[in-house]
């Protein structure tokens, strides 16, 4: 089995950033093959990564819903499951270095969940093809309570530099003990610090939640800019400081 990197977090932190730059670093290491999962509803991923995707999870669950109220019928003379096994080979993007796939979501009551199940199904299927499963969890707990992931071998708390998301990841932290998940190391990243500093009433709340702050992101002004423009921030220059800091993040952390 890979090792999987779940990353996860308050909405609107830099998290998905984080986890695009973070797989950027490892393609242009070499460290292949990747198998990079957005596993948050609002799937946007993709174009961190400057990828388009053709289907979610969630869109082919809603196209096997459409066929059977339709009278069943499937291409082929296949069967239901063999049809669903067929459209979620076909699910997964290729993209520079790495593959990408990405769960979306369905339309209707309790249909979130299942989406939720078929991902995990097919994590466990692909997991032992890939030397790095790098998944960008929804906003919240909401994911790792429903136990996608049966091992998670790097889990990455990422906030900004607010208390309010550092009590958020707090949470999170706190879910995976009382799920007794199996998490084999956690480190907290802070996102978005003006100049790389910190205030010490940050540090109290870090401290006060027992998190492991593992490093600091400063507050990039070409992230604002590309992001601005639609451009994939992957592409942002060599320079940038955010992309310079999740490179010697992730030599730390021995990825």
């Amino acid at each position: 089995m890979g090792h999987t990197i779940a990353v996860a977090g308050k909405g609107g932190t830099g998290k998905t950033t984080i986890t695009g730059l973070l797989i950027d670093t490892l393609v242009k290491q070499g460290k292949g093959p990747i198998l990079a999962v957005d596993a948050d509803a609002n799937s946007n991923l993709n174009e961190v990564l400057g990828e388009k995707i053709e289907n979610t999870l969630g869109e082919i669950r809603e196209e096997i819903n459409k066929r059977e109220s339709n009278g069943g019928s499937f291409p082929g003379g296949m069967t239901k499951a063999q049809y669903l096994q067929y459209r979620l080979n076909t699910a997964i993007t290729e993209g520079k270095g790495y593959d990408l796939l990405v769960m979306g979501r369905s339309e209707g009551t309790g249909c979130y969940c299942y989406v939720n199940g078929i991902l995990r199904e097919q994590l466990d299927k692909l997991s032992d093809k890939y030397k790095y499963l790098v998944i960008d969890n929804e906003a919240g707990m909401e994911h790792l309570s429903r136990g996608t992931s049966k091992q998670i071998d790097t889990l990455l708390l990422v906030s900004d530099c607010s208390r309010r998301g550092i009590q958020a990841v707090g949470r999170i932290s706190t879910l995976v003990k009382e799920l007794e998940l199996k998490v084999s190391q956690q480190f907290l990243i802070i996102n978005r610090a003006p100049e790389g500093k910190l205030e010490e009433g940050i540090f109290d709340e870090v401290s006060s939640l027992g998190l492991n702050l593992f490093g600091v992101v400063p507050l990039d002004d070409w992230v604002y800019e590309y992001d601005a423009k639609g451009k994939a921030l992957v592409s942002l220059p060599e320079e940038s400081i955010s992309k310079k800091t999740v490179k010697e993040l992730c030599g730390k952390m021995g990825f």
